[in-house]
């Protein structure tokens, strides 16, 4: 027993719990001029998607309805009533993707403003500010090179 080594850390990870609920999805400020605009024009557009996913699907249920007793009358000849079939298919398979399309642009909408809400990560911004520090080194560096009047070397090269 006594042969076992020790570890030497232990290491705890602090669990955090999920308590912010709905507040993630709303922002603390007020939504942006761009976002008003971008739901004003995605709502409208996702209301007919979903109107006329829901019409379509209607139309396909009618359609199935009133072609049903045909199908019973005609059962010898195969092939209208194939083409029929396909034509009930489409029509539902049409429906959905219009549906679909409706709740995915709804989707976008919320996400993008839930996205526009977020500050910057940490490591994005200090990123940034590198960039933004390299870049005004740069251009000062080639003022002051282009001041001397000697050829202009970028990075040392």
């Amino acid at each position: 027993m006594a042969d076992r080594p020790q570890p030497h850390q232990v290491q705890v990870h602090p669990q955090h719990r999920y308590d912010a609920g709905i507040k993630t999805l709303l922002p603390q400020k007020g939504p942006s001029t761009s976002q008003i605009l971008a739901v004003i024009a995605l709502l409208p557009l996702a209301g007919f998607l979903l109107l006329v996913a829901g019409l379509t699907f209607a139309g396909s249920a009618l359609g199935l309805a009133v072609i049903t007793p045909l199908f019973v009358i005609f059962s010898p000849v195969l092939v209208p009533a194939a083409i029929a079939i396909a034509l009930a298919v489409v029509s539902f398979v049409t429906s959905g993707a219009f549906g679909v399309m409706g709740v995915s642009s709804l989707s976008f909408a919320v996400n993008s403003l839930r996205e526009a809400a977020a500050p910057l990560p940490g490591y994005l911004q200090s990123a940034m500010d590198k960039v933004g520090k390299k870049t005004k080194d740069l251009g000062q560096g080639i003022q002051m090179q282009a001041h001397e009047g000697g050829p202009i070397r970028i990075l040392g090269y």
